[in-house]
């Protein structure tokens, strides 16, 4: 259960198989072809970039012999976790003091663009909450935790060849604060053609639509490659929380750290309850007697609705790792890890088809002794991977304190509510603001909102109040305006150009479409 595939790419290995003798030559090929591309790096990099190239030498001759010889998943043997390998929170041991605090690293994966909201460069430096950006909030939540208990746990980001120089720039105004800061480049890989499987780039400068970073799995032996695992042991630090950047709930947690202390847990996977959003998220499995990730691309076709439903598969990965540092090393000593391949297919900018072969981080749990699921509550998993998330971040629902986002007393339910932003709330501005907040004066009230979508060229006026389910629809060349102090109760908003909804304070009306 080692190769999966995204779906276009299966239509692609239908079509072509590798065979015994074209593997040999393919491996031997691609041997040569990156060992030219070593040969033409900058003699100052040219240690650390041919390590690189052999690492991604050993994950494409794998790829090519799983091509070959592919294990298929039997769905007979998948058994949903018990109660040992998945442990709610509520049963985690309460906090007796800070001494396990000054054990850990906190690691954000920070190597993603925020191609999904339209930004070109580092997402993490997009404002998401009173002028604070996804950095800003990091460091003041571990350098709070540092001035509390008086530890001294390090943050450490893993960038990407995307990220790392916006990173660098951005965190040299917390050179003040109390916190120890550590960037790192995660590798770089050549992305492959699609028909011959050969690597892209020709020379190691070659342009930047010809690699890729290979996904967050490349954590592990970016952490080796690049000392980082060793100065961390050295320094006494025993575990590693990691999470992505994006994730504004994945703040550190003293009663999951206790618990992997005291369960001697080499490996934690943070999983919460699926809900109709996370149905394609991975899930924990048990498979031939051991704890494995499960992501939907590995899933056969006619089993895709068991996957997706919650009665078999009621929880998702929320990629919070917890990792035991002196573990990891002696597992990357003794070989590694091979994990999962992802098969990304890829299109260029002049339509030419090219593959990335990824990993993800949480498939490493099988490699790991005493390895198991915590089931946390579903604050701990906010990520914003849209401009719907954002509005929900920077609305009244959430407050900030010492950089952690606190859901609203006056919120009824504990869930919130669903948002859908149409395409027209995806622009971005040169500063990194949202040009579609433009067209919101100040974010509605949405405390009692229960659901919103909005599609079209839609305003919003200042003091909007939005509650229960609310839709507005402006059609192709049409305008609505939502005036300033308007109050909207479950009720859909559709019109003609330049329409204006006068104010409705009305505590009670019916949905109408």
């Amino acid at each position: 259960m080692a190769l999966f595939e995204t779906a276009s790419f299966r239509r692609f290995r239908r079509r072509k198989a590798v065979r015994p003798n074209e593997r040999s030559a393919l491996a031997k090929s691609t041997q040569s072809d990156l060992s030219r591309l070593v040969r033409t790096s900058d003699p100052a990099v040219r240690k650390a970039f041919d390590i690189e190239m052999q690492s991604f030498s050993k994950l494409h001759a794998r790829y090519l012999a799983e091509k070959e010889n592919r294990e298929k998943l039997d769905w007979n043997r998948i058994k949903s976790p018990n109660d040992k390998q998945v442990i709610p929170y509520s049963h985690l041991p309460q906090i007796t003091g800070p001494e396990a605090l000054s054990k850990l690293a906190v690691l954000k994966v920070n190597g993603g663009l925020g191609t999904s909201m339209g930004i070109s460069g580092a997402k993490s430096a997009l404002e998401v909450k009173d002028g604070m950006t996804f950095l800003d909030l990091i460091v003041q939540q571990v350098e709070h935790l540092n001035t509390t208990h008086k530890v001294d746990v390090p943050l450490i980001l893993m960038t990407s060849f995307n990220t790392h120089d916006d990173t660098l720039r951005i965190i040299k105004k917390y050179v003040s604060q109390r916190i120890s800061i550590t960037t790192f480049n995660q590798s770089r890989y050549p992305r492959i053609w699609k028909e011959t499987l050969q690597p892209c780039p020709k020379h190691a400068l070659d342009d930047k639509k010809h690699w890729y970073p290979p996904g967050h799995g490349d954590l592990y032996e970016s952490l080796v490659h690049t000392g980082v695992l060793d100065r961390l042991l050295a320094e006494g630090k025993e575990y590693l929380f990691v999470s992505n950047s994006d994730n504004l709930g994945a703040v550190v947690d003293q009663r999951i750290l206790q618990h992997m202390i005291d369960s001697d847990a080499e490996f934690l996977m943070e999983v919460t309850d699926k809900t109709r959003a996370d149905v394609k998220g991975g899930t924990l499995i048990e498979y031939d007697s051991s704890m494995r990730l499960l992501e939907i691309a590995q899933v056969p076709p006619d089993h895709v609705d068991d996957f997706k439903s919650v009665r078999k598969f009621k929880i998702f990965n929320t990629n919070n790792l917890w990792i035991n540092l002196k573990a990891l090393k002696r597992i990357m000593n003794g070989g590694g890890m091979d994990l999962d391949i992802i098969v990304n297919p890829k299109m260029t900018d002049n339509g030419q088809a090219v593959v990335q072969l990824e990993t993800a981080a949480g498939a490493a749990i099988k490699h790991f002794n005493n390895a198991h699921g915590i089931n946390v509550p579903r604050s701990r998993f906010l990520p914003v991977k849209s401009c719907s998330d954002l509005l929900l971040i920077r609305s009244d629902i959430y407050s900030l304190q010492n950089g952690r986002l606190d859901m609203s007393e006056s919120r009824m339910f504990g869930s919130v509510p669903v948002i859908k932003l149409g395409d027209h709330f995806k622009k971005v501005g040169a500063s990194l603001e949202l040009e579609s907040f433009h067209d919101f004066k100040k974010i509605p009230d949405i405390i009692d909102l229960d659901h919103l979508t909005v599609t079209g060229d839609v305003h919003f006026g200042r003091g909007v109040t939005l509650r229960g389910t609310v839709i507005v629809v402006a059609n192709e060349g049409q305008r609505i305006d939502i005036p300033d102090g308007c109050v909207l109760e479950n009720r859909l908003v559709s019109g003609n150009l330049n329409m204006t909804v006068r104010p409705f304070k009305s505590p009670h009306f019916n949905l109408a479409y």
